[in-house]
């Protein structure tokens, strides 16, 4: 049997694209089917570790274990990674390709590109019942459409069904989908056979007179409205460092301020998404030093490219000002490249990040990376070592690097001690400051749990004793939450008969 597709396209980038493939991948796995994701090429930061070292976009993980399969290197074969200006890194099956910019991409590698992710369609064909594509951006580039194969050059290749999504909480509701299907051809229109009308506040009567137009203008039904969720799934976008989570809080609304530097090339965001869910703390993202102010938990994240967001760092000013931040007692932790601008010296000496410089780091730990070729792409897990006062805990979470960075035994600890042998980050000997490449340290809850505790303690509060819930429980809560609630709202039955006529839906 050969998989049916369907597949999500939007009116723009961030209306909800892979939020609603999220929830489509849990609705039909709860109903039976074998489902997986898809998406042909991605364009992102916010990247996943497979289980053999592959790196695809972080959505489609989310997705695959929304769908309760194991994600594979199939599910995003090409993912885009950006590096400097109008260059990134070209990921083919979850390991490095090479590095391009943006114009020979664009006229030599795209056709190269529809072999490899039609092989990766083909096989998922042959291995579930229904495949659920996500495209990317808007399938209306004008510009871009005769090179495009993330959207209705996917929809072609794997006969789907194209369900299209706009954004109302952005204005404009009517004019995008109107616009964007009259910028497809005619072959394209054909394929679109709803729209879906996503983040919805108000109330659902006062647009149905619009809905009503909408259908008569284009013969398209509307399959639902969704009204708007803030539900813990994991972003890909970086557009969502502008969502309500990150808006400033106000002064003294919580007892624990956290903040993250918002670097010019962030990566892996999400890292800080349980910090969210720990009772009293606010999480403020800062892009100046100004914005600053004395947080008690400092994260600087994980970069694209270290030695050029280091130069940020210091243009800024926020090198003295974090160490300012140290003198005063209050904690750093450095994820990944975050890890190595707190070091001592940065080496580079085979141009990995681009110019070939050197540079000197935070110097608030004790280590030296020398950036490589070899590209470090892994899940782990890690013993934590005592040094940092907490439980004795295994944690787990995933590497994604291009360095190698050697400790100074004499001055520091390690963070942990890995299953491998190896050993990973480092602590200083005051305990304020924690370096790791551990993607992923903050969903293991009981640490973060711990580390709040810590602070609070400091601060002369009193610990929370709440029970805390693993990372896993949280998810699955929540892509049940979303399933439940966009099948609330969306015709489901109108979508089983697009996929397939002979499916029997059942409610």
């Amino acid at each position: 049997m050969t998989a049916k597709a369907i597949m999500i396209q939007g009116t723009s980038s961030d209306v909800g694209k892979s939020v609603i493939c999220t929830a489509f991948c849990r609705i039909f796995s709860n109903d039976g089917l074998r489902v997986v994701p898809f998406k042909s090429q991605n364009m992102a930061l916010n990247s996943f570790v497979t289980s053999d070292g592959g790196e695809i976009g972080r959505a489609q993980g989310v997705q695959a274990e929304a769908a309760r399969v194991v994600a594979t290197t199939d599910m995003n074969p090409i993912l885009l990674k950006p590096k400097q200006d109008m260059v990134s890194e070209v990921i083919v099956h979850g390991r490095h390709f090479l590095d391009m910019d943006a114009r020979s991409y664009r006229n030599n590698f795209v056709q190269e590109a529809m072999p490899i992710v039609e092989q990766s369609v083909r096989k998922l064909q042959q291995s579930y019942d229904v495949i659920v594509l996500e495209g990317a951006g808007s399938p209306a580039e004008i510009n871009l459409k005769d090179r495009d194969i993330a959207n209705m050059r996917m929809a072609h290749l794997a006969d789907a069904a194209v369900i299209l999504v706009a954004d109302i909480d952005r204005g404009g509701v009517f004019a995008s989908i109107v616009g964007t299907l009259a910028l497809l051809d005619e072959a394209e229109r054909k394929r679109v056979k709803g729209i879906i009308i996503n983040k919805f506040r108000g109330m659902r009567e006062l647009l149905d007179d619009g809905i009503r137009w909408v259908e008569q203008e284009t013969g398209i039904p509307v399959l639902g409205v969704v009204p708007y969720i803030d539900v813990n799934i994991e972003a890909e976008d970086s557009l969502a460092l502008s969502s309500l989570r990150f808006k400033k809080p106000k002064q003294n609304e919580f007892a624990i301020d956290v903040a993250m530097i918002r670097l010019p090339r962030i990566s892996n965001f999400t890292d800080v998404d349980p910090l969210f869910d720990e009772p009293d703390v606010g999480v403020r993202l800062v892009s100046s030093v100004k914005e600053l102010g004395e947080p008690d938990l400092l994260i600087i994240p994980g970069t694209k490219n270290t030695i050029g967001d280091l130069a940020w760092l210091k243009e800024e000013g926020f090198d003295r000002a974090i160490c300012e931040l140290h003198a005063k007692g209050k904690r750093v932790i450095g994820i990944c490249g975050g890890f190595q601008m707190l070091g001592c010296e940065l080496l580079d000496p085979d141009a990995v990040e681009g110019s070939g410089e050197s540079a000197i780091g935070l110097s608030l730990l004790p280590v030296k990376t020398v950036f490589n070729k070899e590209k470090k792409t892994k899940q782990m897990t890690g013993r934590l070592v005592q040094a940092i006062g907490l439980s004795e805990m295994t944690l787990s979470g995933f590497e994604i690097h291009l360095g190698r960075t050697k400790i100074d035994a004499a001055k520091a600890s390690p963070f942990l001690l890995l299953e491998d042998g190896r050993e990973d980050g480092a602590i200083s000997n005051d305990g304020r400051v924690i370096g790791t490449y551990f993607h992923g340290v903050f969903h293991n809850r009981q640490f973060t749990r711990e580390l709040v505790n810590q602070i609070r303690k400091q601060k002369g509060l009193p610990e929370v004793q709440e029970t805390v819930k693993s990372d896993a429980e949280r998810r699955e809560e929540a892509y049940n939450l979303l399933a439940n609630h966009v099948k609330q709202h969306i015709d489901m039955e109108r979508v089983y008969q697009l996929i397939n006529p002979e499916f029997s839906f059942e409610s």
